[in-house]
């Protein structure tokens, strides 16, 4: 890992850059698939399923019998798990839950707002390496609870043509109701435009790498709503003294082996802390199955140290990490403090990877700097605000004046007429 000594503030821009290619590097790839796939629909799904993942498939669509036999062939002890981890999740995001708001703004002036289930939702689940079934948790839950119609489920086949046993059996448990076998930039344009097998969705969820980060963004240009901007993992730890090095260290390591392009951030005031990390870091580097891709993202990664606490802070609401835990004896300075972060870990007895699984809060969060204008998906992601208002005759004549002055003010006479019709048919 990077270390870095009480670096200069005009330095911070630099520290703060994932490793990630620029949208305008992805882009032109992107979008060259998603034209194929408007005008070629299933053909050129599998063409790019073929070519990406290694497989031709001739019908993308998971069969019931597929759904059934993965349920069966799921260990118990990991579909117990996964009912644990359904049961805290399906709590915290039930309690999310919000009543219709109604005020009568002035006498005879009725306003209120409901939530509305968004119809169509497409949940993207990553495959490959590390076929995340978590994820499945993650959105179907909380798309089942807000009453959402249709849920589409896209993950990248196996080089068998299948879709993870485990992915399959969550989706099942969820209320997932078509699951495709497509990944990628392809999965992402077959939800946007609808193929003869893939449904047009109304709004696109889910983590992914780079390039169905990008691919999202562009979906948004043909008039569909993502979640967010989530691409590659990323993890920021503040420590001290007080903190566990070989906690600290395994933490960093969780989210490294995510894939090459994660990054992990140690950021502490003691330079005695920091040694100790990075020591812990090669120490349990060396025995992990996934070691390769971990020490790559390592190499991305940084430990950097600063003089005191408020630059430390200063520094982290730069950066808006994805993951952000508190392991430091004055945690209240950093919860209080802290404006730009996806989920927050407070404690030496707080992995992030409670969170990935099975704490109850959403892992669905912005990467690369996003935790400063987006949140992470939660139970409104999945629903629509709408306003509604009923005004009486005696409300009309109330507010009535106002609305004539304000729309003749800005040269909009319909806008008064559509008023003053009103008021004079009470005068008669």
């Amino acid at each position: 890992m990077n270390k870095i000594i009480n670096p200069n503030v005009c330095e911070w821009a630099t520290l703060t850059q994932r490793p990630t290619q620029s949208f305008a590097a992805i882009e032109e790839t992107v979008k060259g698939i998603f034209k194929e796939v408007q005008q070629k629909g299933d053909r050129a799904i599998t063409k790019y399923t073929s070519f990406f993942d290694g497989i031709a498939i001739q019908n993308i669509k998971v069969s019931g019998a597929e759904i059934k036999e993965a349920v069966a062939s799921v260990p118990q002890e990991l579909k117990d798990a996964i009912l644990m981890a359904k049961s805290n999740i399906e709590a915290f995001h039930s309690a999310q839950k919000t009543e219709r708001i109604e005020i009568e703004t002035m006498e005879g002036v009725s306003c209120w707002q409901e939530k509305r289930p968004i119809q169509k939702v497409g949940l993207y689940i990553p495959g490959g390496s590390a076929p995340l079934f978590s994820t499945v948790l993650m959105l179907a839950i909380p798309a089942q609870l807000a009453g959402c119609k249709e849920i589409v489920l896209c993950s990248p086949p196996d080089n068998e043509g299948k879709i993870n046993q485990a992915i399959l059996f969550a989706a099942d448990l969820c209320g997932v109701t078509q699951i495709l076998k497509v990944g990628g930039i392809q999965a992402i344009a077959g939800m946007t435009f609808g193929t003869a097998t893939v449904p047009k969705v109304y709004k696109i969820f889910g983590p992914g790498n780079q390039f169905v980060t990008v691919a999202k963004q562009v979906a948004t240009q043909f008039g569909l709503a993502i979640d967010m901007p989530a691409g590659p993992s990323e993890l920021l730890v503040v420590a001290d003294d007080s903190a566990i090095a070989a906690f600290v260290a395994s933490d960093l390591l969780s989210q490294a082996e995510h894939g090459a392009d994660s990054q992990v951030v140690l950021v502490t005031t003691s330079l005695k802390l920091l040694s100790a990390v990075e020591k812990e870091v090669e120490k349990q580097l060396e025995k992990l199955p996934r070691k390769a891709i971990a020490a790559k993202a390592i190499q991305n990664s940084k430990l950097i140290c600063f003089e005191n606490k408020e630059l430390a802070l200063d520094f982290i609401n730069e950066y808006a990490p994805e993951h952000f835990i508190i392991a430091t004896k004055n945690e209240s300075f950093y919860v209080n403090g802290i404006q730009n972060a996806g989920s927050v870990f407070i404690g030496n007895y707080t992995p992030e990877s409670a969170g990935d699984y099975a704490s109850g809060t959403n892992h669905t969060l912005p990467t690369n700097g996003y935790a400063k204008n987006y949140n992470g998906v939660n139970l409104d992601s999945f629903l629509k605000a709408m306003t509604f208002q009923k005004i009486s005759k005696k409300g009309i004549q109330n507010i009535g004046k106002t609305i004539e002055i304000m729309a003749e003010a800005e040269g909009l006479q319909a806008h008064k007429n559509a008023v003053t019709l009103r008021l004079n048919s009470l005068k008669q």
